[in-house]
C-alpha cells in the first residue's frame, strides 16, 4: 500500500549549507499540512522565511529557533501548503485584455453573446470597436438555425450594431467572428482570397459569414490595429497597463506565483522588465518572445535574461507554432478530419520558417517553445527538434525545447518526447473543455490512443507542465488540476478516456517542480527547500487526500510570493 506521506507529523529541520545559527525570521507559516514537493523531506507543517527565501522547513521547533518578535507568524490551522502554482502556458497581457473586454467563456449560446454584444452597443460611442473572446461553437447547448460547421451567420450581430464594428475572438484564439461593420472596415468581399494558413469561412453561394479562422483572423486584426492608431498613444499604453495589472490580481487570487507567457514582443519585454526593476511585478514572469526570424536575427544577443528583478522576470525562450486548434478546424492532422473529410487543418507556418527560429535559439542558448496540436504538427516539430538534440549531445548542451499543447500525437512519436528531453508543455482543462468535439474531429481510435496522452507520455518518461492557456481557459489552476486526475467535465462529469489521466502527485508536481524544470528553475522555484523562493500557495483542501468533488472546493486563503502574502482570503 502506497504510504501517505504527507499526512504524517515532521519535526525535522534543514537549515542552510553551513548550519549557521538561526536569525530572526521575517516570516513562519505554521500549524500547516505541506507537501514540499522534495523527495529528501516530502513531510512538514512549519517553514520559515528570511529575505524572500525559504530558510528552514520542518516541525513546529521552527517557531522556537526562528520567532522573534518582529517575525510575522500565519497559523493556517491544519490547511493545505503547496509551493506557488506555476502557469506554464498562458498569455498574460491576453488575459488582461480579456479581463477589460466582453468574456464568453461561460457563455452556452450564440444568443447568449448575442445579447452581451446589444449590451456593449448601448454604451458605446459609434465607430468604437467592440472586442470580445471566449466563446466556443462545440460548447453551445444548440446549434444556430442557420450555421455553417456549427458558425453562425453574422446577420443578427450587423443589426444589433450597424455602426459599432464587432470583433470576437475564438476561445482557442485561433479563429475570430466579425460583422458586417468589422468586414467593411477589413476591405472583405466576396473576392478576398483565403491567405496561406486560413479561411474565411464561406456558404454554398460563396458569402463570408463572419467566421474568420487561423491566419484569415489577420485581415481583421489589421483593421482594429488601424483603429487602434487613432487613439492616442498615452490611452493605448494606460489601457495596457491596467490590463497586466488586471492578470495579476487574477492570478493571485487563484493562487498562482508565477506565469509562463507563451509569447510577447519585444516592446511588451522591454515593459515587464522596467516594471521588475521597479518592483512592481506582483508574481514571477517568465516569458517567451515572440517575433519571426528575421525581426529576431539582430536583436537575441541581448538574452538571456535571468531573474530580472529580483528573480521577477525572465526571458529565456522563443515561441513559434505551426498549427491552430482542433476546434475551428486548424489543427494539423496526419489523416482527415472525421467531420471534415476532405481537410487535414492549417499549417500556419511554414516548416522551414520554424527551422530557421530554431537556428536563431540554438545559437543564442535559448529554448525554443511550439506550439503543435495535430499529429502533423508534433510530428513535424519533433523532427526539427531531432537535428537540434542531435548536435546538443555533442556540444553537451540541455536543451529543454517545449512543444506547447501536445494535444494530438501519433503513438509512435510519444516514446520521443523523453528520448529527447522534450518537454509536453500540456493543459489539462483543454483535455476536459474540447472532450465534447474531440472524438468527432478524429474518430475513436484517435481520441483514445493520441487525445492528451499524460499517462502515455509520463509512462514513457517526459516530462509535463501543466496550465490552461489563459485566456482560451480560465486561469484557475484547481480547474486544470481536477481535469488532470480526473478528465472529467466540471458541467455534466462527461469522463475522457480516464485511463490516461494522472495521479494527483504527478498532476502537483506538474504545477509546481515540473513547471519550473521546463523552464530551467527547479533550482530556485518549484518546491519547498531552503534557499528556493519563498512562494507558497495556502489551500483549504489537501490536493493530494481530499475527496474528488472538494478539488473544486478549495478555496486559496493566501497567494504568498518572495514571503509577502500578495493575496488574503477575505
Amino acid at each position: 500500500m502506497m504510504k501517505k506521506w504527507w499526512l504524517i507529523p515532521a519535526i525535522t529541520i534543514i537549515l542552510g549549507c553551513n548550519s549557521q545559527p538561526p536569525a530572526d525570521a521575517d516570516l513562519i507559516l505554521t500549524n500547516g499540512i505541506i507537501a514540499t514537493m522534495d523527495e529528501q523531506m516530502p513531510e512538514a507543517s512549519a517553514v520559515a522565511v528570511r529575505s524572500g527565501k525559504i530558510v528552514a522547513v520542518g516541525g513546529e521547533e521552527i517557531l522556537k529557533r526562528w520567532k522573534s518578535d518582529s517575525t510575522e507568524v500565519i497559523d493556517v490551522q491544519g490547511n493545505f501548503i503547496m509551493p506557488g502554482f506555476i502557469e506554464a502556458h498562458g498569455h498574460f497581457s491576453g488575459l488582461g485584455s480579456s479581463l477589460q473586454n466582453l468574456n464568453f467563456l461561460r457563455s452556452r449560446s450564440w444568443d447568449e453573446i448575442v445579447d452581451m454584444v446589444s449590451d456593449k452597443v448601448k454604451i458605446s460611442a459609434p465607430g468604437e470597436w467592440i472586442i470580445g473572446r471566449g466563446w466556443h461553437q462545440e460548447k453551445w447547448v444548440r446549434v444556430p438555425e442557420e450555421n455553417v460547421h456549427g458558425y453562425p451567420y453574422h446577420d443578427e450581430l450587423s443589426e444589433i450594431s450597424p455602426e459599432n464594428p464587432v470583433l470576437l475572438f475564438h476561445a482557442s484564439g485561433h479563429g475570430a467572428f466579425a460583422n458586417e461593420a468589422a468586414m467593411k472596415a477589413a476591405g472583405i468581399s466576396r473576392e478576398t482570397p483565403d491567405p496561406m494558413g486560413g479561411e474565411i469561412v464561406r456558404d454554398n453561394q460563396g458569402k463570408a459569414i463572419g467566421m474568420f479562422e487561423e491566419r484569415a483572423q489577420g485581415l481583421l486584426r489589421r483593421a482594429y490595429q488601424e483603429y487602434l492608431a487613432t487613439l492616442s498613444e498615452q490611452d493605448k499604453l494606460d489601457q495596457w497597463y491596467e490590463g497586466i495589472q488586471l492578470a495579476s490580481q487574477e492570478c493571485l487570487a487563484k493562487g498562482i506565483t508565477s506565469f509562463q507567457d507563451a509569447g510577447s514582443s519585444f516592446e511588451w519585454i522591454d515593459r515587464y522588465r522596467q516594471l521588475a526593476e521597479e518592483g512592481k511585478l506582483d508574481l514571477r514572469l517568465w516569458v517567451m518572445i515572440r517575433h519571426s526570424a528575421e525581426e529576431m536575427k539582430d536583436r537575441l544577443s541581448a538574452y538571456p535574461w535571468i531573474g530580472i528583478g529580483d528573480n521577477m522576470l525572465t526571458v529565456r525562450a522563443i515561441k513559434s507554432e505551426v498549427d491552430g486548434a482542433l476546434g475551428s478546424f486548424g489543427a494539423w492532422l496526419l489523416e482527415p478530419y472525421d467531420d471534415k473529410p476532405d481537410f487535414v487543418g492549417q499549417n500556419t507556418t511554414e516548416v522551414a520558417a520554424v527551422a530557421a527560429i530554431a537556428d536563431l535559439a540554438y545559437d543564442h542558448g535559448l529554448q525554443l517553445c511550439v506550439h503543435a496540436i495535430g499529429d502533423r504538427a508534433n510530428h513535424e516539430v519533433l523532427n526539427i527538434f531531432q537535428k537540434y538534440y542531435e548536435k546538443a549531445i555533442s556540444d553537451q548542451n540541455d536543451l529543454r525545447w517545449r512543444i506547447e499543447h501536445a494535444q494530438h500525437l501519433a503513438v509512435e512519436d510519444i516514446p520521443r518526447f523523453a528520448e529527447m528531453g522534450v518537454i509536453a508543455a500540456m493543459q489539462g482543462i483543454h483535455c476536459t473543455s474540447d472532450a465534447p468535439f474531440v472524438e468527432k474531429r478524429l474518430g475513436h481510435q484517435r481520441a483514445e490512443q493520441g487525445a492528451y496522452a499524460w499517462r502515455s507520455l509520463l509512462d514513457a518518461g517526459a516530462v509535463i507542465a501543466n496550465g490552461t492557456d489563459a485566456p482560451v481557459e480560465d486561469v484557475n489552476p484547481l480547474e486544470s488540476f481536477y481535469a488532470s486526475v480526473t478528465r472529467k467535465r466540471i458541467d455534466n462529469g462527461f469522463e475522457f478516456f480516464p485511463g490516461q489521466a494522472m495521479t494527483r502527485y504527478e498532476a502537483l508536481r506538474s504545477y509546481t517542480l515540473d513547471a519550473a524544470y521546463a523552464g530551467f528553475e527547479e533550482d530556485v522555484k518549484g518546491s519547498i527547500e531552503v534557499g528556493k523562493l519563498a512562494d507558497f500557495t495556502v489551500l483549504s483542501q489537501n490536493l493530494l487526500d481530499c475527496a474528488e468533488e472538494d478539488i473544486l472546493k478549495a478555496k486559496v486563503l493566501y497567494t504568498i510570493v518572495g514571503g509577502e502574502p500578495k493575496y488574503t482570503a477575505e
